[in-house]
Parts: structure tokens; C-alpha cells; sequence
């Protein structure tokens, strides 16, 4: 089980994850940019590291600041959400190797995942029944 949990997300998500972790026992961490210091999910985390100023790609998509608040605070897992760094094959393979555990799908499963044709593939080899689709469609054959 974990100890602490860093939520690499803001706004309502963060909220919940926050709010769920807290009714498990598991300390949670909220991180925020600047702008957000206010924010509900900084409120309700049993603690908040702030990322600094800047936009969202300066701050919460920011993999060596978020991988520096986890080593920080102790925490042993991150939960990121959706959206941001959710599906972040690269993000996951960095915790991984400080030995951080990702609360979602292993790196391999974000990347067939997170291309729809490889995704199908995989889906119909464990005999998965799908919708008829229209299989890979060239750039090239859109304009010809």
C-alpha cells in the first residue's frame, strides 16, 4: 500500500484524488503553479509543493519538477489524474526508474494505447468485439 501519494493534477480531479486517499489513510501532495496557490486541491492535500510560475508546460507538464516534489515529500506513488501527464509514456519510465510507482497503465499499455490503430490491433487479438472502423487511413489517399 502506499504512504503518500503526489497528484500530478489540479483542479477537481486533484480534489477527488485527494479526498478519496484521505478516507484510505494515505497522505496526499498537491502541486501547484503559482496561479493556483489558492486552489481548492491545495487545500484539501495533506500538503502542497509549488511548482513556481509560469504555464501549464512550465509547470504541471514539467517532468523534473514534478519527479523533484515526489523525492521532496517521501512520496512513494503518483495518481495523475487525466489529461496532463496521464498518458505520458516517458513520465511514467522516469518514476519508474526512482522507483515511484505510477497509479495507471504500465508505459508498454500507454503506448499501443495511445495509438488507435495499434490499439485495435491489440484489442482484436484478445478477441475483443469492435465496431467496424475504417482501419488506417493514409494522409496521402484523404486528398487524392
Amino acid at each position: 500500500m502506499f504512504k503518500k501519494v503526489l497528484i500530478a493534477n489540479r483542479g477537481t480531479i486533484a480534489v477527488r484524488i485527494a479526498r478519496t486517499l484521505d478516507v484510505m489513510g494515505i497522505a496526499s501532495v498537491a502541486i501547484y503553479a503559482h496561479a493556483d496557490r489558492d486552489s481548492l486541491h491545495v487545500q484539501v492535500a495533506t500538503e502542497a509543493v509549488p511548482l513556481g510560475d509560469g504555464n501549464v508546460a512550465e509547470t504541471y507538464l514539467d517532468i523534473e519538477k514534478i519527479v523533484e516534489a515526489c523525492v521532496r515529500t517521501g512520496a512513494n506513488a503518483v495518481h495523475p489524474g487525466y489529461g496532463f501527464l496521464s498518458e505520458n509514456a516517458d513520465f511514467c519510465r522516469v518514476l519508474e526508474q526512482q522507483n515511484i510507482a505510477f497509479i495507471g497503465p504500465r508505459p508498454e499499455h500507454l503506448v499501443s494505447f495511445g495509438l488507435k490503430h495499434e490499439a485495435r490491433r491489440v484489442a482484436t487479438a484478445a478477441d475483443v468485439n469492435l465496431l467496424p472502423g475504417s482501419g488506417v487511413l493514409l494522409l496521402s489517399s484523404l486528398y487524392s
